[in-house]
């Protein structure tokens, strides 16, 4: 991967008992954490991923340069009638995108996940994350298990490794947001929202107490649980809400429209700061990587935007029987994945590697033919070796498949996250597994 990677690995190869022995007191230490999900232990290997500055810089402009083209995109989509054809949202979202706005922010937070390649510098997306974005605490906690590790104390003494601070940074672009609205009060309350069946509720924790260091009034809030009345969005404890941080994403809030009504209405009505606000879907929607090539959206961009969406946008169509005969994609499974165009947790994924069999392959397209699924350019994730010796005995090295997501706070690169699996689509269904990301500036 890098000399940096190469170091560690000769590290590991000269103290292999010792490497076991860590590894133990490692996963130990990681199960009494909060790097949790749903309940099970977060997973993750013994070599970490190490970035080098270069890598860093790269990634910045990759970030920047999306969040410009997205910026654009979102702009035309508001005050473009026929642009907004190409999405086909519903209604009832159109209107909660359309309202007026009471920040100028178009997309506060993102998690722009891709396959980053540093050997090359080379990279095509896999999706972009806004509102539901997570991991923060995943990555805090994993660099916290590794730094008591012998090996990393060992690296660390030769290096000045530099990691990401995601919670400090996420309240003060929350809060500059905030500032900025018309509807801004003193000593705001803050609720952090999502449905909390399905939530990361040890990172909101962690989030809650970011805010309540920074001074202000926060809760963690079902949105099943919250209320309206005339003095507008109100908590399960009573209290008014002033600013909502959303982590609910727009699909189940659509799917339970009418059970939320406290949380729509109070949208509709302008009565609460929502950040971020709906518009932010027009980019979460897996349709984006199409629209990212139409026609309109090239006469909104610049050249070299154009270039970029060529160079790193994997090709993307809708799921219909002449697009899956015009490319073949019966007989060549290899280089296709499909997945809805608007979910998340890769629920609902197939790449044709993963398909045991060409009848489940043509099951599966047939199942999803002419729906809102779509059909994508597989990406063939960059691969490295690693040690899977925290949970398994074997330490013989295995290739693992990477992403790379980067965290973008109000259009500004805050960090990043590396996830891996054994497979070649990396999901909690094919055995991902999260690994600390650093920098090593020497």
């Amino acid at each position: 991967m890098n000399k940096y990677y190469n170091e560690y690995i000769e590290l590991v190869n000269k103290t292999p008992e010792l490497c076991r022995e860590d590894a133990a007191k490692m996963r130990v230490t990681l199960e009494n954490s909060t790097a949790h999900y749903h309940g099970y232990t977060v997973h993750t290997m013994y070599i970490p991923n190490i970035y080098t500055q270069s890598d860093l810089e790269k990634l910045r402009s990759a970030a920047e340069t999306t969040y410009s083209i997205l910026n654009k995109v979102i702009n035309e989509y508001l005050k473009n009638e026929d642009y907004r054809t190409l999405f086909g949202f519903d209604k009832k979202l159109e209107e909660l995108i359309l309202r007026p706005a009471v920040y100028s922010e178009n997309l506060p937070i993102a998690r722009i996940d891709l396959f980053y390649d540093p050997e090359t510098g080379n990279f095509k997306f896999c999706e972009f994350n806004t509102d539901g974005s997570s991991g923060m605490n995943e990555d805090r906690e994993l660099i916290n298990v590794f730094k008591t590790s012998e090996t990393f104390k060992m690296f660390s003494e030769k290096h000045t490794l530099k990691t990401f601070e995601l919670f400090d940074s996420w309240v003060h672009e929350f809060e500059s947001i905030y500032n900025s609205s018309a509807l801004r009060a003193d000593n705001p309350h803050i609720a952090i929202v999502d449905f909390m069946s399905s939530a990361s509720n040890e990172e909101f924790e962690e989030f809650k107490r970011a805010f309540e260091k920074a001074g202000y009034s926060c809760e963690i809030c079902d949105i099943y649980k919250l209320d309206r009345t005339d003095e507008g969005l109100i908590s399960p404890t009573g209290k008014k809400i002033d600013a909502v941080y959303r982590r609910a994403v727009t699909c189940d809030i659509m799917l339970n429209y009418d059970k939320i009504r406290p949380f729509i209405d109070a949208a509709l009505n302008n009565e609460v700061v929502l950040i971020g606000d709906f518009r932010t879907q027009i980019v979460h929607n897996k349709l984006i990587f199409k629209i990212l090539r139409d026609d309109m959206t090239k006469s909104i961009l610049t050249d070299t935007e154009n270039k970029f969406v060529e160079e790193h946008i994997p090709k993307t169509y809708d799921l219909t029987h002449d697009i899956i005969h015009q490319l073949n994609v019966l007989n060549s499974k290899n280089s296709w994945i499909v997945k809805p165009a608007d979910s998340y947790a890769s629920k609902g994924v197939l790449a044709g590697i993963e398909a045991k069999s060409d009848e489940e392959w043509l099951t599966f397209l047939s199942q999803h033919m002419n729906t809102d699924y779509l059909l994508q350019e597989y990406v063939t994730p960059y691969e490295t070796k690693n040690l899977d010796i925290l949970w398994n005995k074997n330490d013989d090295y295995v290739g693992i498949s990477n992403i790379t997501g980067m965290f973008v706070y109000n259009g500004h690169l805050q960090g990043l996250y590396s996830r891996a699996a054994r497979t070649g689509v990396i999901s909690t269904q094919y055995s991902e597994m999260t690994l600390p990301t650093m920098i090593a500036e020497n």
